[in-house]
């Protein structure tokens, strides 16, 4: 699921549109006295907002020893506040028609809710409220911290694929907090305590670290006053610069094996680093027309050749993922036929990234390429939650307003020898390029169909 998300989100962060002075949104933009961006998006169909307070922080800024310090601060933004009751707010936010939700994720943290234009005003109000007065009850605090145990529980420990993945990134990101799951590990979660989350949002729950973003029924003109009036109100805090540490290059070949009982259907995976939009905007846009050309679909080349020509794979592909503050990421993913070891899959699918990387992609998949993500992105305007989550995203992990309006045209600006470069870049096997890890996820059973070799990294449940 988080792939399709992903991909959903690499095709729309960027997506071109007809729309005036040939912008993605039109969105228009103004910053408060206290630090606080604000982003309206309009959309005139209904008379319906979606409101949302993006904070740049997330789990990859969680002091060390305390892991799912972010997320456990995200549910207890909903225990309650000096004037609101614990579950008051989502409790109001239901009785207005509305709905509301929250989410953490490595570089950021996001609030939001959808309802009828006339009750903004209220749920702002309600989100100024708990930015700076939050207080929930000690056992409320205790109430969710259990819920947040068992949520790695029922999420991640009871989930081999999940598991799989995690160890995966554990592996990966040597040195960087990216390789600590968001919702944190057990043993440090099992610590959290309200001292710890209360500091995390004292620390960096600030307007000046915030970004409210509207998309609706509104213009900037009609909602200027009404954040200025509610959040400009909010005193600033001095938020501490990101210190982030770097993946160091790697040796040698690092790999996983994880086996697991509920596994039925063994599955190859390989990530690698790869530089996020922030670090690299052209070398990001060209992996973007990559993915797209090599693996948009079942007549692209990943697909068509495991899975229609050498009937070696049920389903392969690639994704890449440029939304973060540090380093992005690259998946190559396979699934074998029956009779088809992993080994033997793996094999075929570094022949075919052999091919790739040394002949490139051609100028008619580079174009189908361009035309597929603007096929596939024209559809971003039609929902109020989706522009206020591409906009979130993109401008919390380094974009600008101005990249994600004027996306058409750096797409287009992006060459054959740009994607044929970051092809031979990031997907010969042969090369020692950037970091990365090979993984199989086996059924118990199936242990003998892989090499039992020293160099192999086992995880077994």
């Amino acid at each position: 699921m988080m792939k399709v998300l992903m991909c959903i989100f690499a095709f729309m962060v960027f997506a071109p549109a007809v729309h005036a002075q040939n912008k993605v949104f039109g969105a228009e933009t103004f910053t408060l006295d206290n630090g606080m961006e604000v982003v309206v998006i309009p959309n005139h169909r209904a008379p319906v907002v979606t409101h949302m307070v993006w904070f740049k922080v997330g789990a990859a800024d969680e002091p060390p020893g305390y892991s799912g310090i972010a997320h456990f601060l995200e549910h207890l933004m909903f225990k309650g506040t000096d004037n609101l009751a614990p579950g008051e707010f989502s409790k109001t936010v239901k009785k207005l028609g509305g709905n509301d939700n929250a989410f953490t994720a490595q570089d950021y943290t996001a609030y939001y809710q959808t309802v009828a234009k006339e009750h903004l005003g209220t749920v702002m109000e309600m989100e100024a409220d708990r930015i700076v007065h939050l207080s929930p009850p000690p056992a409320e605090v205790a109430s969710e911290h259990k819920v947040i145990l068992e949520e790695r529980r029922q999420r991640i420990d009871n989930d081999p694929r999940a598991l799989f993945g995690e160890q995966m990134r554990a592996a990966l990101y040597v040195n960087h907090p990216y390789g600590t799951p968001v919702i944190g590990w057990m043993h440090e979660m099992e610590r959290l305590n309200w001292d710890i989350a209360d500091a995390f949002h004292r620390q960096w729950y600030s307007p000046s670290n915030a970004i409210l973003v509207v998309s609706g029924d509104i213009t900037a003109e009609e909602l200027k006053p009404i954040a200025e009036r509610i959040y400009g109100a909010l005193p600033p805090v001095g938020v501490p610069e990101r210190m982030r540490t770097q993946v160091p290059k790697m040796a040698g070949e690092k790999r996983i094996v994880f086996r697991h009982p509920e596994i039925r259907q063994p599955y190859f995976e390989r990530i690698l680093i790869a530089p996020g939009y922030r670090q690299d905007k052209e070398e990001s846009l060209a992996l973007q027309l990559l993915e797209e050309a090599i693996s948009g679909g079942p007549t692209t080349r990943l697909y068509r050749t495991l899975a229609v020509e050498q009937k070696v794979a049920s389903g392969a592909g690639l994704y890449y993922r440029s939304d973060a503050w540090d380093d992005g990421e690259i998946g190559l993913y396979a699934t074998p036929v029956v009779g088809v070891s992993l080994e033997q899959l793996e094999q075929a699918f570094e022949e075919e990234l052999r091919l790739i990387a040394g002949s490139g992609i051609t100028r008619d998949e580079l174009a189908l390429a361009k035309e597929r993500l603007k096929a596939k992105a024209v559809y971003a305007r039609d929902s109020l939650t989706g522009p206020a989550m591409i906009v979130g995203r993109a401008l919390t992990t380094g974009a600008s307003l101005e990249d994600v309006e004027n996306w058409p045209q750096m797409i287009d600006a992006i060459s054959l020898e740009h994607v044929n470069a970051a092809a031979a870049k990031y997907l010969n096997p042969d090369e020692n390029g950037p970091p990365q890890v090979t993984g199989y996820l086996l059924p118990i059973e199936a242990a003998a169909m892989v090499d039992e070799s020293p160099a192999l990294l086992e995880a077994a449940e």
